[in-house]
């Protein structure tokens, strides 16, 4: 029986992640998720390839603020709700351009103090549109926000599994799922099962939520840095990509090591996605 065993949510991108029991799902994926993200001065967006303090900043959501917090720094609380004189700046992600709404001098002064650098945070502009792929999703139009290009992320327990057995036999320390980030954890499924997985039904019957798994995701070397102390390992720094390049190099995306599979929202928008729910599986070779 496979079983939607965790749900996490990124409200700002390469920042620390929120575990949920339940969440609407939209067609960006869930609501929160990769919504907010952080540029620097020439609008480029910044992550943990590049910068892995920021792993160590944890973010909560209240009724009405996302509350962020680090090390030796004051909380600092930014309104859920969108401000009408929130000024239009450019920012990058990859090779898309999109028009996003600047967060304010504030939250600028408290990312650029935490991180040494000038780090600018903005929020998705929901009158913008970012288009998936369309050679991986095909003849479904899909969107997102500040994602690297999905709206969803989707890896099984029994992977994780496998993996860290191959670790532990090399005497490598085996790593957590937050590593790899993703949204929709599933147990039930064998190794790598999800590779093969089209099609993901989770909900009640009228109340299902369909996914299309689009893409494998082929990792950088952000899954090698511990979320809690945005460090890497110093007697394994190449891991975990040392170990997946023996047996995870994919023709499919050039030979990237791929680990879990990027989804789109093909049915369901509006319904609830519930830790515990049963899946319906439907394999595609």
């Amino acid at each position: 029986m496979v079983t939607l065993s965790a749900l996490h949510v990124y409200p700002i991108k390469s920042c620390g992640g929120i575990d949920l029991s339940e969440a609407g799902i939209g067609e960006l994926g869930l609501a929160m998720d990769r919504h907010w993200m952080l540029i620097d001065r020439d609008g480029r967006f910044l992550s943990q390839r590049e910068h892995p303090l920021m792993a160590t900043v944890k973010t909560a959501l209240a009724d009405d603020a996302l509350i962020v917090r680090a090390p030796g720094m004051p909380e600092l609380r930014l309104p859920l709700e969108l401000a009408g004189s929130a000024a239009n700046l450019s920012a990058t992600i990859w090779t898309d351009a999109v028009q996003a709404l600047d967060c304010g001098e504030r939250a600028h002064e408290w990312f650029s103090s935490y991180f040494g650098a000038d780090a600018r945070l903005v929020r998705f502009n929901p009158a913008e549109q970012r288009i998936c792929n369309r050679k991986w999703t095909g003849d479904a139009v899909a969107t997102t926000q500040f994602s690297d290009g999905f709206p969803l992320l989707v890896v099984s327990e029994s992977s994780l599994e496998d993996l860290n057995q191959r670790m532990r036999k090399k005497g490598a320390p085996a790593i957590p799922m937050n590593r790899f980030r993703p949204n929709v954890v599933l147990s039930g499924l064998d190794a790598y099962e999800e590779d093969y997985v089209d099609t993901l039904t989770l909900g009640e019957p009228g109340g299902e939520i369909v996914l299309r798994m689009v893409k494998p995701c082929a990792r950088c070397p952000m899954p090698g840095i511990d979320q809690e102390t945005g460090r890497s390992s110093a007697q394994w720094p190449n891991e975990p990509l040392d170990t997946l390049a023996t047996y995870r190099a994919n023709e499919r995306v050039d030979g990237g090591l791929t680990f879990g599979q990027n989804a789109i929202v093909i049915q369901g928008q509006g319904n609830l996605l519930r830790v515990g729910q049963q899946a319906h599986i439907e394999l595609d070779f």
